[in-house]
């Protein structure tokens, strides 16, 4: 064989993508979307590409659903979370204050007002067909039957045209 200047590679390094699925992968996976990992944290983490987390969910059921019930938990609470927002709520604060040069702990409730922007946000997504910015708008014809469409020659529809400029 020829000498190229290249050193063999080791019979045992492995060639190829790299990316391999392994079955524990799945629960790894559940408990990071279960804090809050995107599939793109998910790639960062598994030292992939966010196309080959697609791929794995493609191909793997149990990955699959590992992502589905780690992040159901996870977009619930961001769900309970917004609600809670668009609503306002309370809960109890300590507020550390110093007096006669003693430190104290004083408890008390503490108001977190309703947020518009939140409000509006859950009914746009809730109660769409109330709140949401696009309204459906269509085109009939008489008693919400089909529009009519009538052939004419271009002659016929500038006398038409005309009539309706001088009427305006």
């Amino acid at each position: 064989m020829p000498d190229t200047g290249k050193q063999a590679e080791p019979a045992d390094k492995k060639r190829g993508r790299p990316g391999e699925y392994k079955p524990e992968y799945a629960e790894q996976a559940r408990m990071l979307c279960a804090l809050g990992a995107t599939d793109e944290d998910l790639a960062s983490f598994f030292k992939v590409s966010a196309r080959t987390i697609y791929r794995w969910t493609a191909r793997h059921a149990d990955f699959c659903q590992a992502l589905k019930s780690g992040k159901d938990p996870a977009d619930d609470r961001v769900e309970r979370s917004l609600y809670h927002r668009a609503v306002g709520y309370t809960f109890d604060a300590v507020k550390i204050v110093q007096a006669r040069g003693e430190i104290k702990l004083v408890p008390y409730k503490e108001h977190i007002p309703p947020d518009t922007t939140a409000a509006i946000f859950w009914l746009k997504n809730r109660r769409k067909e109330h709140w949401r910015d696009a309204k459906d708008h269509a085109l009939t014809g008489a008693d919400g039957g089909p529009l009519q469409t009538v052939a004419m020659s271009p002659s016929k529809f500038e006398e038409i045209a005309r009539r309706i400029r001088d009427e305006f």
